[in-house]
């Protein structure tokens, strides 16, 4: 299950430090005014997503971080391991991207820094157009810290935790479509994206998604009641089963077992034909 948890959701990565970014720089940040910004800054405990009203979005998520004068230093992965650098001002934060060939020692140098001003909310168009990504990326990171210690109860508990947001204990398939429109969300912004493209990717995405999460639904729903529940998530997953079998009958092939497959297949097509 956890597997297939993250590789719906993308691109688990190793955690960087426990602290991360400190709390009081987390959050969203405008350049220029909150209701009409030229440009975003989300910044989560592992990550800084900026968003531009025009021109390519950028997503880095850190693979380690650490303080270095005055700054908060975060290292993406990748061969050129891009660099962000973080500092409060006041009210405002600093924001710092060092050309990738700046020597560490030397950071942040003469690279540029930007002024952003924090937002609480906004216009309705950046709202639309990253809400429900910038929340995947929170949500990301605390479903990789619960999956990626190795308990599958846990990793399937926050799951549920994170994406139930009618909060009936279950999920549905809009429930589980709203991470997967995050996912693809993000994938837009990590291939550097502009907001024309990251639009169609979440238009695009949004159907691809509530269809995948139908399936997925369809696939798990062993109660029918058109929604997964934590017992139905852990089905055949929390626990190796018992190696009980019988004792009785022959070894078969498993090759035959694809026979009886398509005979059910046949038969369950012919049964809804008629």
């Amino acid at each position: 299950m956890k597997r297939l948890v993250l590789a719906a959701l993308l691109m688990a990565a190793a955690p960087a430090t426990a602290s991360g970014v400190p709390e009081a720089m987390r959050g969203t940040w405008a350049a220029g005014s909150c209701t009409s910004p030229d440009a975003l800054l989300h910044v989560t405990a592992r990550s800084v997503a900026k968003l531009p009203a025009a021109g390519p979005a950028r997503l880095v998520r850190f693979r380690a971080m650490r303080e270095q004068d005055g700054w908060t230093l975060g290292i993406g992965a990748g061969a050129e391991a891009p660099r962000i650098m973080l500092r409060p001002d006041g009210a405002a934060l600093d924001l710092a991207e060092p050309d990738v060939k700046l020597r560490d020692d030397r950071l942040p140098g003469a690279t540029r820094v930007t002024r952003w001003t924090r937002c609480s909310a906004g216009s309705v168009g950046p709202a639309v157009l990253h809400g429900e990504g910038m929340a995947f990326l929170g949500t990301l990171e605390r479903l990789e810290a619960a999956c990626q210690g190795g308990a599958v109860q846990a990793c399937i508990n926050s799951l549920v935790a994170e994406a139930d947001v009618s909060g009936d204990g279950a999920l549905s398939p809009a429930e589980i479509a709203r991470l997967l429109r995050g996912a693809a969300w993000a994938l837009a912004l990590q291939q550097g994206s502009e907001p024309d493209a990251i639009a169609a990717a979440g238009g695009l995405g949004g159907i691809a998604a509530l269809a995948a999460a139908r399936l997925l639904v369809a696939s798990l729903d062993y109660d029918g009641d058109g929604r997964l529940s934590l017992a139905e998530l852990g089905w055949d997953r929390l626990a190796f089963p018992p190696g009980t079998g019988s004792a009785e009958g022959q070894a078969g092939t498993i090759e035959a077992l694809a026979d009886g497959a398509g005979l059910l297949r046949s038969l369950i097509e012919q049964m809804a034909v008629e």
